[in-house]
């Protein structure tokens, strides 16, 4: 197996590019594939303050390793969610990636900042500890971005988290969420940062791959939080497709994005309130993370 560009010995194969690289040029491949997509969709420029969710795997290091070799200045944000040993060593990579590369990383701390935990919060709520993270993450994530004035926030979403999404909306016709997956979601003067997904283009086969080479260190296992995930299983149905009929994914993905999209356009969103607990916006007197909180905080 040769690399397509130099005929060396080559140590990955692409399937849906009829490719086999080397090490260099795989790497140059998938810096090229991100400045592509950063590029095609406009996410930002060299001037925006750009602000990554950072959760010590493969995908969030592999990206701000990307981003910092294409010559962005990106700060990172770890969100520690109290999900015991798994938590704490996430944390711990993300913080020695960061300080061997000289970046800024801050830490928001679920338990220590607001009072309680994803697994506290998902029994106190009964809801899928997914969905009790999935909020929390939005909402600080987003506080953390407008509070310290960050043009963008970047999240390390790759090609199989995108299609699996897309995939579980058009199985529910959720025609509310079909509207907002695009690559880039505006700002709004309400607060909320405009959020960009610079991976879209990149699979998490490949992010992995990335990282081996590029002497990553992250964290391997899965969230224990996070078996039955829907979205996982969806996951595994499109690898058999892509295993079959390779570009399958990215065409589905990316034919949505090109011709489908148009069909769910973006609803003008309804008036926002500021939350009278914590002030972020809101269409109800109280928002919904606020709302968990107090729940998990009574049980």
């Amino acid at each position: 197996m040769k690399c397509r560009v130099c005929r060396q010995r080559a140590v990955i194969q692409v399937k849906r590019h009829h490719a086999n690289f080397c090490k260099d040029h795989f790497i140059e491949h998938i810096h090229r594939q991100v400045a592509k997509t950063i590029d095609e969709y406009k996410m930002f420029d060299a001037a925006d303050r750009l602000l990554l969710g950072v959760s010590g795997g493969k995908d969030s290091l592999a990206l701000w390793n990307i981003l910092n070799e294409l010559g962005y200045a990106v700060d990172g944000v770890y969100l520690h969610l109290g999900i015991g040993d798994y938590s704490s060593e996430s944390l711990n990579l993300s913080t020695n990636f960061a300080e061997a590369r000289g970046l800024k990383l801050q830490v928001s701390d679920l338990p220590a900042e607001f009072g309680f935990s994803v697994p506290e919060a998902a029994a106190a709520s009964r809801r899928a500890p997914c969905s009790a993270c999935g909020l929390s993450k939005r909402y600080i994530l987003n506080q953390i971005a407008d509070e310290l004035s960050y043009d963008v926030l970047v999240m390390g979403h790759n090609l199989d988290d995108e299609a699996a999404t897309l995939f579980s909306n058009v199985l529910r016709w959720n025609a509310e969420y079909l509207a907002r997956q695009r690559p880039v979601l505006p700002a709004t003067n309400e607060g909320f940062a405009r959020k960009v997904k610079p991976l879209i283009r990149v699979a998490e086969r490949e992010t992995a791959a990335y990282a081996v080479l590029q002497g990553i260190d992250y964290e391997v296992d899965e969230c224990p939080m996070a078996a039955g995930n829907t979205i996982n299983r969806y996951k595994e149905w499109l690898n058999r497709l892509e295993e079959d009929s390779p570009g399958v994914k990215a065409g589905f993905l990316f034919g949505f994005l090109e011709r489908g999209v148009e069909h769910f356009p973006n609803a003008d969103r309804p008036t926002l309130d500021s939350c009278r607990f914590c002030g972020q916006p809101t269409t109800s007197d109280v928002c919904a993370f606020c709302r968990l909180q107090a729940v998990t905080l009574r049980a």
